[in-house]
């Protein structure tokens, strides 16, 4: 599993992919983590169902756990507006006792600015391990 270090972390950032053959190592995984990071693609629309069963699997074992969403391919034609990602994504069912985050991304082509809204992701991203690793 790759290991992205992000210098504002005390804590290394597993990424755990979404395909069959890594979905044996989520439960391990989301076990030890302080929070949960879920990448969804908003252009493909056949797939939001499946992406919706398996957040609400993930997050049904830890009521509190935190959990960011990040709407990628924003940037696309085809892709759902942030408040449908919401809707089809069932998130307003997440309880009440977690903190929940819904980011809008695109990647760029050039990758060499990171645009604001991710840093501002990866500072909040930052603030919420440090506040669940500060809880346990």
């Amino acid at each position: 599993m790759p290991v992205l270090c992000v210098p504002e972390l005390n804590e290394p950032l597993v990424e755990v992919g979404g395909s069959e053959p890594f979905r044996c190592y989520w439960e391990m995984y989301l076990s030890k983590g302080l929070l949960l990071v879920f990448v969804v693609d908003s252009a493909d629309h056949k797939r939001l169902p499946e992406a919706k069963k398996y957040l609400h699997q993930l997050i049904g074992t830890n009521p509190v756990l935190p959990l960011v969403v990040f709407a990628n391919k924003q940037d696309l034609e085809a892709a759902y507006h942030i408040t449908d990602i919401h809707e089809a994504l069932a998130l307003s069912e997440v309880g009440n006792d977690r903190k929940m985050f819904l980011f809008g991304t695109q990647v760029t082509e050039s990758c060499s600015e990171i645009p604001s809204i991710m840093q501002d992701a990866r500072d909040l991203i930052a603030q919420l391990a440090a506040d669940t690793s500060d809880q346990a």
